[in-house]
């Protein structure tokens, strides 16, 4: 199979700028989740480090099953604050990453990666600081040598991670609880829909420190 290299259109920098901000606050993934009314949500990967929060636009690799090779030369595309999505679809024989692919992740200013499937070296991850989700892990390397094959088959395509689709340039923010997922398109209502969450817990938050029962609450915001 040929490999595909399309070319990701990446959001606007102010527009990525103004997301970050949102990693200043409790649960970000939630606060986007809750804007998008809980679409986009991806849960079940585990982050390396619990306190890692990113943000960062979807640089995709889709692999098949037959073709878990190394994704190492997807790096020459990546550019500094982009976040690698590795979709292995769910396959955990094999591990994706590792200490090495996180080493170069840093040097070359990744915001942090996801792999739907397996990695390796997760304590040389842990010490580098690199923010890293994954599904589970094993030490059995990729088998590269085994097929001969040394770049990912597909690049920058729509991948699908946890029944979610997760297009190149997608906006993601990545924390403890999970990852959001922000398409381009109608990004800039969600930010606004994220400001507006913020404001009201804050809100809530004032309500039930000032003593506000449930009742109250309900009564004044709806839900909470």
């Amino acid at each position: 199979m040929e490999t595909i290299r399309n070319v990701m259109q990446r959001p606007d920098p102010a527009l990525l700028n103004a997301f970050r901000e949102v990693l200043k606050e409790y649960s970000p993934s939630c606060l986007v989740t809750d804007a998008r009314r809980r679409v986009g949500a991806i849960g079940g990967l585990l982050p390396v480090l619990p306190q890692h929060k990113i943000v960062g636009p979807a640089l995709t690799v889709n692999l098949s099953i037959d073709d878990l090779v190394d994704c190492m030369p997807v790096l020459a595309l990546a550019e500094p604050g982009d976040v690698i999505v590795v979709a292995c679809h769910g396959t955990t024989t094999t591990a994706m990453w590792g200490g090495l692919m996180s080493t170069l992740s840093l040097k070359a200013g990744i915001a942090g990666g996801i792999v739907d499937g397996a990695v390796r070296d997760v304590d040389e991850i842990r010490d580098l600081g690199f923010p890293l989700w994954y599904r589970s892990t094993v030490p059995r390397p990729s088998p590269t040598a085994v097929h001969d094959r040394t770049e990912p088959v597909q690049v920058n395509v729509p991948v699908v991670v946890n029944g979610q689709v997760i297009s190149p340039g997608d906006i993601l923010v990545a924390d403890e609880n999970g990852i959001a997922v922000v398409p381009q398109h109608g990004a800039e209502d969600v930010l606004a829909g994220v400001r507006r969450q913020i404001d009201k817990e804050r809100v809530v938050r004032e309500r039930i420190n000032s003593g506000a029962t449930v009742q109250e609450l309900l009564v004044e915001f709806g839900h909470l």
